[in-house]
């Protein structure tokens, strides 16, 4: 099976939760400008909320994606406030055809001394377990 990770992140929690998620998969993180370029049975990606959104370079990432080269997003991330991108990473993954598992990480993330701390030790650790049962198809 073939894996890769890839994230975007403005306060680095998220490239924390990519980094617990890469040493799972025995990959490295890489941020999105690093493009897809290797067939990957699974592709981790990491976001979180902006302004109520997506960033506007994780809507373009997907779109970019190569829907021949990329079997399934797994998404995941961190926010102060809102859930999950699910939703909108799956909307986006929708109009080119590649398909987004229904299980994702979320935890907290530190935004402006909110949540302080977070990601803590425990999420780290909560991240990686999660992409062990991704990968071992549990």
């Amino acid at each position: 099976m073939t894996i890769a990770v890839r994230y975007y992140t403005k306060t680095g929690n998220t490239k924390r939760l990519a980094e617990a998620v890469a040493q799972a998969a025995g990959v490295q993180a890489l941020p999105l400008d690093v493009p897809v370029d290797e067939p990957v049975d699974i592709l981790f990606l990491g976001n979180s909320y902006y302004a109520f959104s997506i960033d506007p370079e994780v809507r373009e990432f997907i779109r970019r994606l190569d829907k021949s080269k990329v079997g399934r997003i797994v998404n995941f991330g961190s926010a102060a406030l809102l859930n999950s991108t699910w939703k909108k990473v799956k909307a986006e993954a929708d109009k080119i055809g590649i398909p987004v598992d229904d299980r994702e990480f979320h935890c907290r993330g530190e935004f402006k001394g909110m949540h302080k701390g977070r990601p803590d030790a425990n999420d780290l650790a909560a991240a990686e377990d999660f992409a062990k049962e991704v990968i071992s198809g549990k």
